[in-house]
């Protein structure tokens, strides 16, 4: 037996007159005025997918996201969809890169362009560490003042021009013609060189060629363990008086003359060093004019002038030597040309003009090259 409910009763069944009341909370359990909130787990499954992290995990969070707001009644289905969607193109790309290797090279480029960076960096001038070392493959340096102890001093930047990567082995030669000619530019008093500093080089690779490495880092070290440089080797005309840059200038140019000496040996082919005794014998003329025609000071006139009567001296024997006609005769003028290099008269000459007055050892004028590849 049912009791029907009072008249007006509010629990009276619903009718047309009497909308279905649902008290203080709406149909899915929320309190009416509430905000509808995000789902969270859709928030973190778009931004995996567009950032390609975890893509595996930004599709399961995805998934999950759509369940719970179906439950729930949460906004950011399309986020979730999103994300989800994202996460799968990042699967199928991850797993295109990894099945050809290309995420290995990628990272490895994008390391060699981020150390390229810092070595791109270096200019004329700079001292640096090298914490990898000066042979090999180097992978960072890091530019200190050159008045402490340091790997490193650069002497010349050789621009490459851009195209193709054109090869380690072509890009070695380069440095060896570039570097071995700019060095006396920078270090004009070969004698003041310490004997256990070498030429070096700092090489673009095929990896950082790819992200506009050009350079030639031209540069004196020393590659064995232990061995620092000190203070700076630069003495150019920035560093030096006019009267040295002058002395120096003339020097050096004797020394590259000297230095084309042909490889054979007179007995072997002649002509070839008649012709390059002709070529000293001219250099000498332009140096020897050069020094009588500068203003030198007081205190070195006088030594200067003796060095010049021994280039005089030489100038005539490598002009005998010129004409020899057996290679007998040519290295008896020869032998007397050279007597007159770096003698006692040159020794004389430097110390009046304040340069160093120590001649190098044998060899040591001959900086070895290596190279380290960026």
């Amino acid at each position: 037996m049912s009791i029907p409910p009072p008249s007006g009763s509010p629990y009276g069944p619903p009718s047309a007159d009497r909308p279905q009341a649902h008290g203080p909370y709406g149909p899915a359990g929320r309190p009416y005025g509430t905000p509808v909130s995000v789902n969270a787990l859709a928030v973190a499954a778009l931004v995996l997918g567009v950032l390609c992290f975890l893509p595996a995990a930004g599709l399961v969070l995805g998934l999950i996201a759509l369940w719970q707001i179906r439950r729930s009644g949460q906004s950011g289905r399309g986020l979730a969809i999103a994300g989800s969607v994202l996460s799968c193109a990042g699967i199928v790309l991850w797993a295109l890169v990894l099945s050809t290797g290309a995420a290995s090279e990628v990272w490895e480029g994008f390391k060699d362009g981020a150390r390229g960076d810092e070595i791109l960096s270096l200019t004329k001038g700079d001292c640096f560490d090298a914490p990898g070392g000066l042979d090999g493959d180097t992978f960072d340096v890091d530019r200190v003042p050159c008045e402490g102890r340091h790997d490193g001093e650069v002497f010349a930047v050789v621009t490459l021009p851009g195209g193709a990567f054109p090869g380690d082995a072509k890009i070695t030669g380069i440095a060896d013609e570039k570097c071995y000619a700019l060095q006396d530019q920078y270090a004009m008093d070969t004698w003041a060189m310490p004997a256990d500093v070498d030429v070096y080089y700092l090489l673009p690779s095929r990896a950082s060629w790819r992200f506009g490495d050009r350079a030639i880092t031209c540069l004196f070290g020393n590659a064995e363990a232990g061995i620092k440089l000190t203070g700076s080797l630069r003495g150019d005309p920035t560093t030096l008086g006019t009267d040295q840059v002058v002395f120096l200038s003339t020097a050096n140019a004797l020394d590259t003359a000297l230095y084309e000496e042909p490889e054979k040996t007179p007995d072997d082919d002649l002509s070839a060093h008649r012709a390059w005794a002709t070529q000293v014998h001219d250099v000498l003329g332009e140096q020897i004019e050069a020094l009588r025609g500068h203003p030198w000071p007081a205190g070195a006139r006088k030594p200067v002038a003796g060095l010049v009567e021994d280039m005089e001296d030489a100038r005539e024997e490598w002009r005998e030597a010129s004409t020899a006609g057996d290679a007998g005769t040519y290295y008896t003028h020869y032998d007397k040309a050279y007597g007159f290099v770096d003698g006692p008269a040159t020794v004389t000459a430097r110390k009046a003009l304040g340069l160093a007055a120590t001649p190098p050892g044998p060899g040591e004028d001959e900086s070895r090259g290596s190279e380290a590849e960026v």
